[in-house]
């Protein structure tokens, strides 16, 4: 994934400030004078951007969902082609995703049910298709693991990567490094032999 040196736009203010208001003290608990506050304009010039809450809300879930998928194909991409290059770099970039969008793992987690429909269909979709991307990388890596078994460990391995809002205070690099060794540490596990007995 690039990383921008331009500012964010009015939009994307509103919506990081969202999606931190929102995992602090939950949508329902955040009106749209405090997010228009956060950032500078009055709560009713917010929709001169979004239409509401919801719009809010929907554009953050579908949009970083949207991200780490185009992100895991540009990476899958850009890799050498062996498979251990490429789930490094996915690794790499879900690790990012982890540290820097802390406050989109919980909004997912406690907010994705207040979506519309539409919206949360559109989620489940992109969800499925960037974990199909890092299972045909995996399978390639481990060929003797079964499908439903590298599956399980792929969701296995986000929930780790993805437990980043409930830790502790570790230095950025620290954090980086463990992450890493306890994703790559879950997937040698599929080239153990079952334990028997």
């Amino acid at each position: 994934m690039t990383t921008r040196t331009d500012a964010p736009t009015r939009r994307e203010q509103i919506l990081k400030e969202a999606a931190r208001l929102f995992a602090e003290r939950g949508f329902h608990g955040v009106g749209v004078d405090e997010i228009g506050a956060a950032v500078g304009i009055s709560g009713p010039g917010l929709y001169r951007h979004f239409a509401g809450k919801d719009a809010m809300l929907a554009e953050l879930l579908v949009g970083i969902s949207e991200r780490l998928l185009d992100g895991g194909r540009l990476r899958v991409d850009g890799a050498s082609g062996a498979p251990r290059e490429v789930l490094a770099s996915l690794i790499d970039g879900h690790i990012d995703f982890a540290l820097d969008d802390r406050p989109l793992i919980t909004l997912h987690d406690r907010e994705l049910d207040r979506l519309r429909d539409e919206d949360r269909k559109r989620v489940r979709q992109l969800q499925r298709r960037y974990v199909e991307l890092w299972v045909a990388v995996v399978r390639e890596l481990y060929p003797a693991a079964g499908e439903a078994e590298v599956r399980a460990a792929v969701h296995a391995v986000f929930g780790l990567l993805n437990s980043t809002p409930h830790l502790g205070a570790l230095g950025r690099s620290a954090m980086e490094e463990l992450l890493r060794r306890l994703a790559n540490g879950a997937f040698e596990a599929l080239a153990a032999e079952p334990a028997i007995g």
